[in-house]
């Protein structure tokens, strides 16, 4: 049975998601201002969780649709042009 990956992150997702925690990592501690070891580390967790949430959420680009493409392979193809031979002239003009 193969194995099927999970989707890479786009560059969108890991932007804001990163931008999520430090950001609200910093306002926490600065709005709490907490000192302990625990508190720190409940605020990080806590932000961590906050930038998953926004990473995910941020919306993925659609594939291309296969009927489109499709549709745009069986359109038929454009009528040559008739080719018409050009008279050799002395070049002379009447």
């Amino acid at each position: 049975m193969p194995r099927q990956t999970a989707p890479r992150p786009t560059v969108a997702q890991l932007t804001y998601g990163s931008c999520t925690v430090i950001l609200s990592t910093l306002a926490m501690l600065l709005l709490s201002q907490t000192n302990s070891g625990p508190g720190v580390a409940l605020i990080a967790l806590v932000g961590l969780t906050l930038g998953l949430l926004v990473a995910m959420t941020v919306p993925r680009p659609k594939p291309a649709r296969a009927s489109s493409q499709i549709v745009a392979s069986s359109s038929p193809a454009p009528a040559p042009r008739e080719r018409v031979p050009v008279e050799a002239s002395s070049g002379q003009h009447d």
